[in-house]
């Protein structure tokens, strides 16, 4: 949502279904299938976005997965019974019908399991999923849980030590076209407004473009001035800092 991107563009490149996506922003982890699946898609979801995937995997290893245990046994033992001597009956006495049938059922739920994940993961989204995100998409700012986006909270210090880190300050009404790692775009060309809360993006390299110098920029953490101009003004911005582009090297969000 910060970044403007919308849940069926995401879902699309990456084959997650949406609910997913949201589970993952939400660190709803009951609502993923489990360990495994949640760690493909971080990993998954992390590139689609210019993240760091194995910074998210070793993070969620380190807070939410838990150590493995020995499964506990489905029935319990069964009890020694004396059986009185008498002519002993042919063959060994085999699995009983109950512990049989459980067994079925465990199989049976698990093939189910698979088919309906394999199934999922490439059909689309269902319509109200889809007019959910297309509102989610149309409001600026979201909620404060959705940090994925940004990166700032999910990555450790060392992977943060090599990307740069821009937040543009609106003191008036301007425009603005932001594309990140991958072309993504990270504020899809829209007027941003005074006042208005702006996250602080995070990538390798930035390309921006302004229609004015009503917004101040603080790249990797120090202030920077937009000179005035009667044009659109544009910057290339990585780690070592913030480069000016010609005229025909702005980068647009059309």
């Amino acid at each position: 949502m910060r970044e403007r991107i919308d849940v069926s563009e995401i879902e699309a490149q990456t084959k997650i279904r949406a609910k997913y996506l949201r589970a993952l922003e939400n660190e709803e982890w009951d609502l993923l299938p489990g360990p495994t699946f949640v760690k493909s898609f971080l990993r998954t979801y992390g590139a689609a976005l210019g993240l760091d995937g194995k910074a998210l995997v070793e993070e969620y290893r380190l807070n939410y997965e838990r150590p493995s245990e020995p499964p506990e046994p489905i029935v319990a033992s069964p009890r020694r019974v004396r059986v009185p001597r008498g002519p002993s009956r042919a063959g060994g006495a085999g699995p009983s019908r109950g512990y049989m049938a459980l067994v079925g059922i465990v199989g049976i739920v698990i093939v189910l399991l698979i088919v309906g994940l394999i199934s999922g993961g490439s059909g689309g989204s269902s319509p109200k999923t889809s007019s959910t995100a297309s509102s989610d998409h149309a409001e600026h700012g979201g909620s404060s849980r959705n940090r994925a986006h940004t990166g700032a909270h999910h990555q450790p210090a060392s992977a943060l030590s090599n990307l740069a880190s821009l937040k543009l300050e609106p003191s008036g009404e301007v425009y603005v076209c932001l594309i990140g790692d991958n072309e993504l775009k990270r504020i899809p060309g829209v007027i941003l407004k005074p006042g208005a809360p702006e996250p602080t993006y995070h990538a390798r390299r930035f390309l921006l473009t302004l229609g004015n110098n009503a917004v101040s920029l603080i790249v990797n953490g120090i202030p920077q001035t937009v000179p005035a101009s009667s044009q659109a003004i544009g910057y290339s911005i990585t780690r070592a800092g913030l480069k000016p582009l010609a005229a025909g090297e702005l980068p647009t969000c059309t």
